[in-house]
């Protein structure tokens, strides 16, 4: 079945069936491929490459360059199901996740084609006569994309198609968890350049490889933007490397989302919010839910409410009709275990969490998501955990809600949900949410292509997708121009 539909995606048979690193399936934890991992020597030759097509694809007019990602759009629009089928298959989303994934692959095209014809600088009044002044933008070389398996095309896509609006070459390393979906969106972005037909070899590539890949891209003085989605330990290692060549990285890292309830809120609208952020993707969204810190007058019967909603959620193969699919893989479920027994160490009461549908699939690893009550926002709830686990804590006035919002190291998604203007204004205000992203009467998850999409703290400062995200791939410049037949001096000064 892989095998079909990796040929339909215009995969070669060679590439999935012959190395020595197995792709297991996290819905029954079987193996369904088998690819060969690159090394450092195959990496810098993938970094060659791209630096020549920089060289090239920097002079080509942007509103062209917009063209080939615009003839991208057509060929994922064409290969949507297939795609988003795979998504489901490597990384265990459900197929509605799994398409949804996809559909941000064409919308970020769409608003990358845009982009193409709106790379605008600023024109600056001199204080020299005779002058002017203008702030351009320009290509910046090779960009590193390391993406995570809990995304495995989206992400790529946000940068990939931004990097090359911009004029840049792009190397890819996905997730050795998630290399099949890599090579698809590879091979379905081959057929764009072969439509495009001008684009020079080694424009966009992909490494499948691990640390030592990985390594050699943080490393290479060549590749002027090294972009990582990951836990905050790699960006920890990622960061520094980069930095200590002078080279730029935008980092995407931990969330430790919270939402804030409200006595004022529209329960029914909160809970439906609650569910998605919490169990989607199995709780494996840097955007996930996995704080709710609720007034103490609802506490009781949001609590009634969540249990009742979560005993009803389906939990099984993606492709079914399932709200929940796998944990990727054994570490995965292994860590969620370990997070609750220390919630219940530190005095939290566990409501599910157990693992399901063992005997069915002795080889995957599905759990029911888990809503655990804390008496206060103690180290396992600071911590983020990859899996579907609710933290709820209870809180008396507003100023102590917004410091158990902000009272964790990560910084990337929060949301309040509140009919109170003042509340959901000071929430979004300088001294309200401390988070990259805000939102009122909305969940943590499900963010829009045209926003930028990052946070703050150990969540890395990056950006990537909408707004003016397109600048991190690009250097500014500033010109003065004068057209005069003096030269006069900037601040007044004469030197004579």
């Amino acid at each position: 079945m892989v095998a079909a539909l990796l040929k339909r995606l215009g995969v070669a048979e060679q590439a999935h069936s012959r190395g020595d690193h197995p792709v297991h399936t996290p819905i029954d934890g079987s193996r369904i491929a088998s690819v060969e991992l690159a090394g450092e020597a195959q990496t810098t030759a993938a970094i060659d490459h791209a630096q020549r097509a920089f060289e090239a694809w920097r002079d080509v007019p942007a509103p062209r360059r917009g063209e080939l990602v615009r003839l991208f759009g057509e060929v994922l629009r064409r290969h949507k199901a297939d795609l988003g089928e795979l998504v489901s298959v490597e990384a265990g989303k459900i197929t509605q996740e799994g398409l949804g994934e996809v559909q941000e692959m064409i919308d970020i095209c769409d608003f990358a084609v845009g982009l193409s014809r709106q790379l605008y600088g600023l024109t600056i009044a001199s204080e020299r006569p005779g002058h002017h002044m203008r702030e351009t933008w320009h290509p910046l070389g090779v960009v590193g994309v390391i993406s995570a398996f809990n995304f495995p095309v989206a992400v790529w896509a946000w940068n990939t198609t931004l990097a090359l609006v911009a004029g840049n070459a792009v190397v890819w390393k996905p997730s050795e968890k998630t290399p099949l979906t890599a090579l698809a969106c590879q091979a379905l972005f081959e057929q764009a350049l072969k439509a495009f037909g001008e684009a020079p070899a080694g424009l966009a590539q992909v490494v499948i490889g691990g640390r030592e890949a990985g390594e050699a891209l943080v490393d290479d003085a060549r590749v002027a933007l090294v972009s990582a989605t990951g836990s905050t330990r790699m960006g920890r290692e990622v960061g520094p490397r980069v930095a200590a060549r002078f080279g730029r990285s935008i980092l995407e890292l931990g969330g430790n989302n919270a939402m804030i309830l409200a006595p004022s809120a529209d329960l029914d609208l909160a809970v439906r919010g609650i569910l998605f952020s919490a169990v989607g993707t199995a709780g494996q969204r840097c955007t996930t839910l996995r704080r709710l810190i609720v007034h103490r007058s609802v506490k009781g019967e949001v609590l009634t409410r969540l249990k009742a909603a979560y005993a009803k959620v389906r939990i099984g193969d993606p492709r079914q009709d399932n709200l929940v699919g796998p944990l990727i893989d054994r570490q995965a479920f292994e860590a969620m275990q370990g997070a609750l027994a220390q919630a219940r160490d530190e005095g939290g009461e566990v409501f599910g969490g157990a693992r399901q549908l063992a005997e069915q699939y002795p080889n995957a690893y599905y759990v029911a998501p888990a809503i655990v009550e804390m008496p206060a926002q103690s180290a396992v709830v600071r911590h983020e955990t990859f899996a579907p686990i609710l933290y709820v804590l209870a809180y008396d006035d507003f100023e102590e809600a917004l410091r158990l919002n902000n009272e964790v190291p990560q910084g990337l998604s929060s949301c309040i949900f509140t009919t109170d203007l003042r509340e959901a204004e000071r929430f979004q205000s300088a001294s309200g949410s401390d988070c990259g992203i805000a939102n009122v009467n909305i969940g943590t998850s499900g963010a829009e292509i045209g926003g930028a999409f990052g946070g703050e703290k150990e969540t890395g400062g990056g950006r990537e997708s909408g707004s003016d995200a397109w600048k991190g791939y690009m250097r500014r410049q500033t010109n003065t121009v004068n057209y005069s037949r003096e030269l006069p001096l900037a601040q007044g000064i004469v030197f004579d």
